[in-house]
């Protein structure tokens, strides 16, 4: 445990979300664990959002927070709008806000706890209840739609996180918290990354990425969300099968160099590079199989899963049967 209290700072992005932004605002004094720093970004908005956020700084402020209200003259889309808000922030953990959600009133202390117990501790993420846009819940939270199974689970908290990083996605930005450190590490987020992504796979590759089982915000679900989550119906899936997936590999193995470039310049652990690597011909191989006709890609895909690579680095046999089934 360290020995002086971290310094806490909630770092916000807005774009016209003056429809939900109050009552996330309201959330974020309603915490038991006060921050010591707010830092709002807004993207030029040109609803109500800047009135909302100019008020409320002045209600943070009157209660002892240090308040940072940036608005940019200029669009800059949310990944970057982020990078520049999580630069400006001065706390030692800093707390990803977005604009719609609600906080659970105990999500800032729970969360600094665990950071405060373990100093190698880089990322730190939570479950969240799902909610439609008035609030109700949508009967569903964001792990099961995920679908974050219980080894997947098991391997994050025993430091394997890399493995899960190298298989899918599975932090939720708006659900994290994070050192300064890493910020100063991993930013700028590479080309074609999400900043939740990028920083993810950073601190897994750096250090330990944990989570908390336990829904700490209310994570709404509307149609302006910039990332929304839903759980999928078996229609969805069967189209899933079925879609062009071409260009979308490419575009993964073109991430996944510039993760591997980033890990040899870093110093870090070759064998990360190495598994980046590995992760990257794998779908280099998958677009060479798209390409051919479906009656030659059976063996260059069973190739690929005697290798292992389909279980590794995707969803097993659903990622076979696409790219058996899928046109490109």
């Amino acid at each position: 445990m360290s020995m002086t209290r971290l310094r806490l700072s909630i770092v916000m992005c807005t774009y016209n979300g003056a429809a939900y932004l109050q009552q996330q605002l309201d959330s974020l004094l309603a915490q038991t664990c006060l921050p010591d720093e707010i830092v709002m970004s807004d993207d030029g908005s040109t609803d109500a959002s800047q009135p909302i956020l100019q008020a409320f700084a002045e209600r943070a402020r009157g209660l002892g927070i240090a308040v940072q209200l940036w608005s940019n003259p200029n669009n800059l889309g949310y990944v970057e709008n982020f990078s520049k808000a999580l630069q400006q922030a001065t706390g030692d953990v800093l707390f990803l806000c977005d604009q719609d959600d609600v906080w659970r009133p105990d999500k800032l202390a729970l969360m600094v706890a665990r950071f405060d117990s373990d100093p190698k501790l880089l990322l730190l993420h939570s479950d969240a209840r799902l909610v439609d846009a008035q609030g109700d819940s949508l009967q569903c939270s964001l792990f099961d739609a995920l679908r974050l199974t219980s080894d997947e689970k098991q391997a994050i908290h025993d430091g394997r996180a890399f493995d899960i990083v190298l298989r899918r996605s599975f932090v939720t930005g708006a659900t994290a918290a994070l050192r300064r450190e890493l910020v100063e590490m991993a930013l700028p987020v590479a080309r074609d990354w999400i900043h939740d992504e990028w920083l993810t796979a950073v601190a897994a590759a750096f250090g330990l990425v944990d989570f908390i089982d336990e829904p700490l915000i209310d994570y709404r679900q509307h149609d302006a969300n910039q990332i929304g989550m839903r759980r999928r119906t078996l229609m969805m899936k069967w189209h899933d099968l079925l879609l062009s997936r071409g260009q979308m590999l490419i575009a993964e193995a073109k991430r996944w160099q510039r993760l591997e470039d980033f890990l040899g310049q870093a110093g870090g652990n070759s064998n990360l590079a190495a598994q980046a690597r590995h992760r990257r011909t794998h779908f280099e191989q998958r677009v060479a199989i798209g390409r051919l006709p479906r009656y030659r890609r059976l063996l260059p895909i069973l190739r690929e899963a005697r290798a292992g690579s389909y279980r590794r680095y995707g969803t097993g046999g659903r990622s076979m049967l696409r790219d058996l089934l899928r046109h490109d």
